[in-house]
């Protein structure tokens, strides 16, 4: 990603009221250590470490910058990480006191810390990234005066942190094994969601790390201005550990920790503007292990336990606007009457508007589907495409000669080569095996895949692999059933998802807060329901965004839904509207059984294999039509999937390379 647009501030009204803010005294005292303290922080815990004028810029726009006070706080053998904005700096009428709290980072322990990466850009400020082990990263944190050296020095004075071989900037923290790159396969195993105070960190009767989250964020309310709580929310039923480990794939899936949750949480309940920011709470690549399906309800019955408010928008009564009803796929024969002699799509929108009221039959999607894609152009001849496809399938061989020229011994010296390669083997051989296709052992379509990832790791270094990719890959390879037709067709659809599998996870995220805020839009019970019950980081929906619901539906029914969402005919983000569609079908299951985050998490999960794609999608379809203009206006410039502009190319996949 390009930097930031950086000047002289030193004329700007925020950074002046910053150093203001920065000058004022704060009630601090000395220890006999000489170490600050403040009254601001609980009894028995010190300021180690404090910075004023430490910036976040949510946007290139000097006004719109938020400045505030960084601290290090030490209770005990923990060390915690806070960062708290000036009250009423802003000059800039679109930056209320409810945005600033939404960048506020309350009492991050650095046992949640994965790393730290230091940035010194020739023109500007030192700024750090602080990454947690969740995969959530903080927005960069600029050191109008600098400070950064200090900073680090100081934490590694209470905790273990080493640089990473690879990235001099990067800094590992509690990092003994220094993996350098821990990916989406790290978190399948078991992990505990805490439900309560977890254990103490230290001997004799010190504060836990949760119990010291609790009591710095309570001291620091009076720093900031905080919303209102809701006076008769309930507290979340506590949780069976032994209940937890059963709760697989999403929540291996997702594995986010206590604060990680709360942390996104935050991010939600305190942002009620339409403006999206450039750097909100960012989640996590999250692992995709193959585990069978075990429904273990009838998802289509609602146990109601309390009253549920009505649905605004019921489907039933929106019959109207649901336009045409799904029709049979496209067939060869009429797919044939879109083209003329020389092989051009005549009318493109016909074509999608075709598809996507009812699919393409399966031998026909070997055409169609480059054109879906991208990959083909709608106005190309059949003799551009043969020449195109010649052209491309020796690119390609170019491309997967340079990791197949790798030697034994030149691999021992290129880890990062060996990390994904070892990913990729890892992955394909768990990646639809139950499709004939893919199944028995030494498939040659199993090492085709590999093959494809393989090279498209080295075509597109920057992004690599991640896990999901082979998920994306499967149904294009059994589609298309050629390596080079079909690693162009996984090019062209990660232009589209990409920013899916971005280390700082900002494309997921866009994506999550534009449905949290759709589905303010379109059901705004269900909207304060997730709201009262800390669910509005919407990480129960991320395995349906990652990977375009792969694993929610058929094979079959899988490639149905890909093609209808490739055509963009009613919007490009049409899988949000489904993502809503989804929700609000099994709303009053959700909200008649008062689900907290860990239940709707598993609920979820148990849903794949249960629901109807042609019901969706009209209903999806309604929403969509419904929401109009207002819906699109809910939703960031940029999100994927959206197709880059032509200036937007060059740096569709350019790594921002301030995070790990």
């Amino acid at each position: 990603m390009q930097e930031p647009e950086l000047h002289d501030l030193s004329d700007d009204a925020d950074y002046a009221a910053s150093l203001q803010q920065g000058s004022a005294s704060m009630m601090i005292t000395r220890t006999d250590s000489g170490r600050s303290t403040s009254s601001s922080v609980p009894e028995g815990a010190e300021i180690v470490y404090l910075k004023d004028n430490v910036t976040i810029h949510p946007t290139q726009y000097a006004s719109e910058r938020i400045s505030g006070r960084l601290k290090l706080i030490k209770q005990g053998s923990s060390l915690f990480m806070t960062w708290i904005p000036y009250k009423g700096q802003s000059t800039n009428a679109r930056l209320s006191e409810r945005d600033r709290n939404l960048y506020t980072i309350r009492a991050v322990p650095f046992t949640d810390v994965r790393s730290i990466r230091r940035r010194t850009p020739t023109l500007g400020w030192q700024y750090i990234i602080v990454v947690l082990s969740s995969g959530l990263a903080f927005p960069q944190l600029y050191f109008y005066n600098g400070g950064v050296k200090e900073f680090l020095a100081t934490i590694k004075q209470h905790v273990f942190i080493v640089r990473s071989l690879e990235d001099a900037n990067v800094f590992l923290v509690n990092d003994f094994q220094n993996p350098l790159q821990k990916t989406l396969s790290s978190l399948e195993l078991p992990v505990y969601i805490a439900s309560g105070p977890s254990a103490s960190v230290s001997d004799g009767g010190e504060s836990s790390s949760c119990e010291l989250q609790e009591r710095i964020g309570d001291s620091i309310r009076d720093e900031i201005p905080r919303p209102s709580q809701n006076p008769g929310r309930q507290k979340h039923k506590s949780h069976d550990p032994a209940r937890d480990l059963t709760i697989h794939v999403l929540e291996k899936f997702s594995l986010v920790t206590k604060f990680a949750r709360d942390t996104s949480s935050q991010l939600f309940r305190e942002s009620n503007s339409n403006g999206y920011g450039a750097v909100e709470r960012k989640s996590s690549s999250y692992s995709l292990p193959d585990v069978p399906h075990k429904p273990s309800m009838d998802a289509e019955i609602a146990l109601e336990e309390g009253p549920v408010p009505s649905d605004p928008l019921e489907f039933d009564k929106m019959t109207l606007i649901w336009g045409k009803p799904r029709q049979p796929p496209l067939g060869s024969e009429e797919w044939a009457t879109f083209l003329d002699s020389e092989g051009r799509v005549m009318d493109s929108k016909a074509l999608k508007k075709r598809i996507f009221y009812g699919g393409v039959e399966h031998t026909t999607r070997r055409e169609v589907w480059p054109f879906l894609l991208g990959y083909h152009a709608y106005d190309s001849t059949y003799a551009e495409r043969e020449y195109l496809k010649s052209s491309k399938k020796s690119e390609y061989e170019t491309v997967r000669q340079q990791w197949q020229s790798i030697s034994t011994e030149q691999a021992k010296r290129f880890t990062k080569f060996r990390e994904r390669k070892g990913l990729i083997d890892k992955d394909v051989v768990r990646t639809d095996r139950a499709l004939s296709f893919y199944a028995g052992d030494d498939n040659p379509n199993v090492n085709i895949l590999r093959d494809i990832l393989l090279t498209y790791s080295f075509y597109n270094f920057d992004l690599g692999y991640c896990q999901g990719m082979s998920d994306l890959l499967s149904p294009i390879l059994f589609v298309m059933e050629d390596e080079s037709e079909s690693f162009w067709c996984f090019v062209a659809l990660m232009e589209r998802l990409g920013p899916n599998f971005n280390r700082d996870q900002n494309g997921m995220h866009s994506q999550l807060f534009a449905l949290s805020k759709l589905v303010e839009l379109l059901d705004c019970p269900l909207h304060n329901y997730f709201k009262q019950n800390d669910c509005l980081n919407y990480f129960f929906c991320f395995r349906w965004v990652l990977i375009q619901f792969k694993r929610e539906f058929e094979y079959k029914k899988t490639m149905r839904l890909w093609e209808v969402l490739w055509t963009h005919y009613l919007s490009e983000h049409l899988h949000l509207y489904v993502c809503v569609a989804i929700l609000k079908r099994y709303r009053k299951k959700i909200m008649g059984e008062r689900m907290d985050f860990d239940t709707l998490l598993k609920f979820i999960n148990e849903l794949s294999g249960h629901i109807d794609l042609d019901a969706i999608l009209r209903d999806a379809e309604a929403l969509c039509i419904c929401a109009g203009e207002n819906g699109a206006a809910h939703i960031p410039p940029g999100t994927p999937p959206s197709l880059p502009t032509e200036n937007e190319n060059a740096l569709l996949y350019a790594q921002d390379d301030e995070v790990l």
